[in-house]
């Protein structure tokens, strides 16, 4: 069970800075937290050598558009996250996480290099909906392994950590994206790359060691319907449906770079710049909501994401994109750990796989209409009716969150 004790005072100077009472927090971490983070890295290193290229790809070889774009991102999305929810409750029934954690991850990795092969647009809709699979499989028990592993005072530490290293992944991955286009290799081939990446995360969750889940008394199984789920949990999904449904899929905002007039090869680096950001600034951040609260944070991180979307729907000129980018990579890290900090906050030990899975299911079904939405206000009307709709609902959900969740008495803020 998680220690009960009163959380120490880390002494964060400013987002970024790593003093002494960072680092000796960081190293307090589980053995298991620090694997999964390096799983996450090499992970998306792979994933985020792709994810840069093909919109690229889309558009330029295989001649489909932003509505086709989101299509694809959309459903395979949503059909990843009712895999998320049944992992979550798989997990919480079979009451270990790692079978799901390795096996997701095994999934994606083999789908990744098949995309070489991709003829047409509806080939790279299957391949994305097999990657999507392999991070249902994962993410719900991964997430809650990580709540588990470590007591409520660290949780937002602990995520921070791991979207740092995920963060860094899609540095690397990027810039070895840009790296190879400036080479002018082609663009089949860079996908061949993204298996080393892959292989070498697979292999790391065979390492990982999972701690025995304390005895259960003859309780009844956990129950997967909402209603079996704390009521401040069930309002504070519907305020997250409310934000994804405004939050398309990222290649919207690569497409809007490209449109601006950037170069193929600086689409890689412009997204190299967002993870950049969120991946120094994530661990303190997240840390930040161990002491602050969460939902002040995630307050933060949405009121950044409005000012962001407004801002580049009104961006004409590609020099702008450099520092608009790196905004963004700061609401990813002041939302990313807090978010999934929050839920662990709100749910009972035993729910924690069930919780995560609905967590990423409402995250995944609002992104495809969100996606839908997203590529149909840019065809019928303009890009800036599309980034102005996603800051409003941003924005209606800041308010939801302030008013109406509530949280635990530890946090209330």
């Amino acid at each position: 069970p998680a220690p009960t004790a009163a959380p120490p005072e880390f002494l964060l100077n400013a987002p970024g800075t790593w003093n002494l009472p960072m680092r000796t927090a960081l190293a307090s971490l589980p053995r298991s937290v620090w694997l999964l983070g390096l799983v996450s890295f090499f992970n998306d290193t792979a994933g985020e050598l792709i994810y840069p290229i093909l919109p690229l790809y889309l558009a330029s070889v295989l001649m489909a558009g932003p509505r086709v774009l989101g299509l694809i991102e959309g459903i395979a999305e949503a059909t990843g996250s009712l895999l998320k929810l049944a992992s979550g409750i798989g997990a919480d029934r079979m009451r270990r996480s790692k079978p799901w954690i390795v096996a997701g991850y095994a999934v994606a990795g083999l789908s990744r290099p098949l995309l070489a092969l991709a003829a047409s647009w509806p080939v790279v809709l299957v391949l994305r909906f097999a990657d999507r699979i392999g991070k249902g499989l994962r993410s719900a028990p991964r997430d809650a392994l990580l709540g588990a592993s470590v007591p409520a005072h660290q949780r937002g530490l602990a995520y921070g950590l791991h979207r740092a290293c995920d963060n860094a992944g899609s540095v690397v991955g990027p810039l070895l994206a840009a790296a190879l286009l400036a080479r002018q290799t082609p663009l089949d081939q860079i996908f061949w790359w993204a298996s080393v990446g892959s292989v070498l995360a697979v292999l790391l969750t065979l390492l990982i060691k999972e701690e025995p889940a304390p005895p259960r008394p003859s309780a009844p199984r956990p129950d997967w319907r909402p209603g079996a789920l704390p009521p401040a949990f069930r309002r504070y999904l519907v305020v997250l449906g409310v934000f994804t449904l405004g939050n398309a899929s990222n290649m919207f905002l690569l497409l809007k770079a490209k449109d601006a007039g950037m170069a193929d090869y600086q689409i890689p680096l412009l997204w190299a710049v967002v993870s950049l950001v969120a991946a120094v600034f994530a661990a303190p951040l997240s840390a930040l909501s161990d002491r602050v609260g969460r939902r002040r944070l995630i307050s933060l991180g949405w009121a950044v994401y409005a000012l962001f979307y407004l801002l580049l729907g009104l961006a004409g000129e590609g020099w702008m994109m450099w520092a608009l980018f790196g905004f963004y990579g700061l609401f990813m890290a002041a939302t990313e750990g807090a978010e999934k900090a929050l839920v662990a906050d709100l749910l009972p030990r035993e729910q924690l796989g069930t919780g995560f899975g609905w967590f990423h299911l409402v995250s995944g079904l609002s992104l495809l209409p969100a996606s839908l939405l997203f590529g149909s206000l840019w065809e019928a009307w303009s890009p800036l009716a599309a980034f102005g709709s996603s800051a409003a609902l941003a924005l209606l959900a800041l308010v939801l969150l302030r008013r109406w969740v509530g949280l635990p008495a530890q946090d209330g803020r």
